[in-house]
């Protein structure tokens, strides 16, 4: 079952998926921290070309169907115009700031 995005747990995260599937990239930079980094599949990609790529350009849009940690992981069901749906998990290290530092996802 689809969980809210406003029921998420945690700010920052919650913020996020927002901006993902507003596909609002002003508001999806805000929220992370000076020199965030990310990785996808285990291997660290550069963040603006990655999230061009995976989310802004191709219509990124994520289905939350649970939540660990405090909601800084997530199993969601990821679509965009490129690779159709899949199901992925995101790990979020948010700062003490309330800004992303870092997300990892992957197909899970």
């Amino acid at each position: 079952m689809t969980i809210q995005t406003a029921k998420l747990s945690d700010p920052a995260v919650r913020a996020f998926v927002a901006a993902v599937n507003a596909h609002d990239r002003d508001a999806f930079q805000a929220l992370l921290a000076p020199g965030a980094t990310m990785a996808d599949d285990g291997s660290d990609r550069d963040l603006d070309e990655w999230t061009d790529r995976e989310i802004f350009s191709t219509h990124g849009h994520m289905e939350v169907d649970n939540e660990s940690q405090g909601g800084r992981v997530l199993l969601a069901r990821y679509s965009n115009d490129t690779w159709g749906e899949m199901r992925t998990r995101w790990n979020f290290t948010v700062g003490d700031d309330g800004r992303i530092s870092r997300f990892e996802t992957g197909q899970a």
